[in-house]
Order: C-alpha cells, then sequence, then structure tokens
C-alpha cells in the first residue's frame, strides 16, 4: 500500500522537519520530495504535515506514519537482504573459547546472521581443548579457539600475550604462595601458569577452580588470587600485574580458526572471513 521511496522521503522530512535539507540527504530535488510526500498523504486519506511559512511540523497522523514507516522499510529491508543476498544455506555448528565469546565475536556473529539469514548458525561455547576435541570427534564444524604458539594446528588470527591479572589491589607477596585462579583439569591458561611457576622456582595454591571464564572474573574480581588471561581480553575493572612482583614471564598464545575438513566449506569460509576482517580492524 505504501511506496518505500516515498516512506524514506517522508522520514527524512520528519527528522529535519525541511524539505530542502531531506532533499540534500536523499540526494533528490525539492520538487521531487513535495511529490512523495503529498503521494503518501493521498494513499493514507490522511494530512501528515501541517506546512506554513514558519516551517514543518508533523501531525498526529505524520508521527504516527514515522512509526509505521520505520517498521515498514526495516522488514522490506530485510526481505531484500535474504532473497537478494547470500544463497548460501545449511548448517554450520561453530565453537567458540568462552573468553573469547566475551570480546568481538557477539558483534561478529550477528552480523554474519544477518548477511546469512539461511544458515542455521549453532553457537558452542566452552574451553578450547574441549572444543578441539569435538572438533575432531566430527560434532562441530569450525571452533575459535587457543593454541599454544608454534603448535596451532588452525589458521591464526591473532597471536596475544599470556599476562598475569588481578583486581587493583590484590596482594601478591614475594615470599608467599602464589594465589592461582584457574580452570579446572587441563587448559592452555592453567599449563602456561603451573609451567613458569615451576621453572621460576615460585611456589603456587590454587584458590579458586572453576570451568569457565566467568567463574574466573567472578573470583578475580573478588580479590582472591590472580589469573592467567590474553592481553587482549583483560577487562577493564581488572589490571595486568607488573613485572616488578617477580612473577614469570609466560610467552604467547595464538587465537586460530581450526576447520573440519569433512564440513561444506562455503559457510565455513564466509564466518572465517568474518572473523579475520573484525580482527585486522
Amino acid at each position: 500500500m505504501f511506496d518505500p521511496d516515498q516512506l524514506r522521503t517522508f522520514l527524512a522530512v520528519s527528522e529535519t522537519l525541511n524539505f530542502t535539507r531531506a532533499a540534500a540527504r536523499l540526494g533528490l530535488s525539492q520538487p521531487t520530495v513535495s511529490q512523495h510526500v503529498r503521494k503518501l498523504e493521498d494513499a493514507a486519506g490522511r494530512r501528515l504535515l501541517d506546512r506554513d511559512t514558519r516551517g514543518v511540523q508533523l501531525t498526529d497522523d505524520g508521527q504516527a506514519m514515522a512509526s509505521f514507516a520505520r517498521t515498514i522499510l526495516a522488514a522490506h529491508d530485510e526481505a531484500t537482504r535474504y532473497f537478494t543476498g547470500s544463497a548460501m544455506h545449511g548448517r554450520l555448528r561453530f565453537g567458540a573459547a568462552d573468553d573469547l565469546a566475551l570480546a568481538q565475536l557477539p558483534r561478529v556473529l550477528r552480523d554474519f546472521r544477518r548477511l546469512h539469514p539461511r544458515i542455521n548458525l549453532e553457537l558452542t561455547v566452552a574451553q578450547s581443548g574441549a572444543l578441539h576435541r569435538r572438533l575432531r570427534a566430527g560434532q562441530l564444524d569450525l571452533v575459535f579457539i587457543k593454541e599454544a604458539t608454534g603448535q596451532a594446528e588452525g589458521q591464526l588470527v591473532r597471536r596475544d600475550r599470556l599476562v598475569w591479572v588481578a583486581l587493583p589491589g590484590t596482594p601478591v607477596d614475594a615470599e608467599a604462595p602464589v594465589p592461582l585462579i584457574t580452570y579446572q583439569g587441563t587448559s592452555l591458561t592453567r599449563q602456561a601458569a603451573v609451567a613458569a611457576l615451576t621453572e621460576a622456582g615460585r611456589p603456587w595454591r590454587i584458590t579458586c577452580k572453576t570451568v569457565e571464564v566467568n567463574g574466573v572474573l567472578a573470583a578475580l574480581r573478588a580479590g582472591i588470587g590472580i589469573a592467567v588471561l590474553p592481553q587482549s581480553l583483560i577487562p577493564d575493572d581488572l589490571v595486568q600485574l607488573p613485572a616488578g612482583l617477580g612473577l614469570p614471564e609466560l610467552g604467547d598464545v595464538d587465537i586460530t580458526l581450526v576447520a573440519n575438513p569433512q564440513s561444506p566449506r562455503e559457510p565455513i569460509e564466509a564466518l572465517t572471513g568474518a572473523i579475520l576482517g573484525t580482527s585486522a580492524r
């Protein structure tokens, strides 16, 4: 019933309250803007704008039309993207390490779903080792994980520095065992922490064991110990501990994408490109 071009023109007028500025915004002539608004008023059977020598104001019906126009145009644009955009379809089983899933990944996945609405994206969040095992078992198509530098199997997204992290003011006594917050079982950060402390001859004790990064962060924020995180993933309320505390260097970690060679390539390559593109910015 309502022409999308006329709706866009009307929204520009409603936002600028000026036909000349609306025309400049849309790259149209002022007579064309006036014509679009007049045709939209004819289609609605209502006056949408009050115009006089002092300017332009929306009528009550104009306020309602502006709200409807935004909804209609959003649906129109979504339908256009769906039917003229990517023809990719199918299922993509994607796994992401829990700490990596807290950073830029939500926006990347949101944009990916909008660009590729026919792909059924299934997300699994867990520790890197568990995701890697599930990939090898054929249960996942692509994983975004941390791997030991120089031993990475997947495509490198970026190399990051492992660092000691704590809540500001957390005590770290050079004469006392290091209070360590870590994952349960084997994990890359736990292995790095224990190996570095052992090699440096620094005693340590575990003050918290958890199965996910939110548990690590909660324990850090409670001030009950220190933990190892990739440098780029330190939350704003936590800090990297300085070298003056005598804590050993931890080295680097590779953040990678590992694909299942048996899975369909096109969806994997599309998501890989999205993640690599975001990392490069």
